[in-house]
């Protein structure tokens, strides 16, 4: 799959602020400074299109980029990040109810249509093990039944030998099963993660 072309369409803190164009979503979940906006400049091929930052916990928003590949086209959804110890208890709860009603909206948009959500990429930094907030995050897309993808970020940051480790510690901590290395200053694993989600495209597309 090659991205032609991707365009900011809107941030929203709620379901009515969304974009009204059904289109297949792609949402984003992770830590706070695990890479998101990076992972999404990196897929996109544009160097700020997602606004970086090194302050943990600056997104507060659902952001929606609108990705056009040609014949298809497809939203990649940032949810704000979780589990930054320094955001105040006040905003961590601010955070964690715009996520949850992104989800409700999707899996419960009505029996009668089809939920634009195809899968949720699941971000974790290589580096770090899987503490509770990872557990709870993985439990609750698990208990929606819908596609998830494993992206562990940075991988760049560790050799090979000692990337495989991490990995089969998260993996077990996590019961992961597949998963992409990614690393946005390489590029490696963009070519596998395009391919995965062009496959959850076509999918629905039969």
């Amino acid at each position: 799959m090659k991205i032609q072309n991707v365009e900011f369409i809107c941030s929203a803190t709620a379901p009515e602020h969304y974009p009204k164009e059904s289109l297949p979503e792609f949402v984003i979940i992770g830590k706070s400074n695990v890479g998101k906006s990076s992972l999404i400049n990196t897929l996109c091929n544009r160097k700020k299109l997602a606004k970086t930052s090194s302050t943990p916990g600056k997104t507060r928003l659902v952001n929606f980029f609108k990705v056009h590949t040609g014949a298809l086209a497809f939203y990649l959804v940032d949810l704000p990040g979780y589990g930054y110890a320094k955001v105040a208890k006040s905003e961590k709860g601010v955070f964690k109810r715009i996520s949850e009603a992104y989800f409700k909206s999707r899996i419960t948009s009505g029996e009668d249509t089809e939920s634009p959500l195809r899968a949720t990429l699941l971000l974790l930094d290589a580096r770090r093990d899987a503490g509770e907030s990872e557990k709870e995050i993985y439990s609750f897309v698990e208990s929606l039944g819908t596609p998830s993808i494993t992206v562990f970020t940075k991988s760049d940051k560790l050799s090979r030998g000692a990337l495989i480790g991490r990995v089969n510690k998260l993996k077990k901590s996590l019961a992961i099963n597949d998963y992409i290395a990614f690393s946005s200053k390489s590029g490696g694993g963009k070519a596998e993660l395009l391919k995965a989600i062009s496959e959850r495209l076509l999918e629905q597309e039969d």
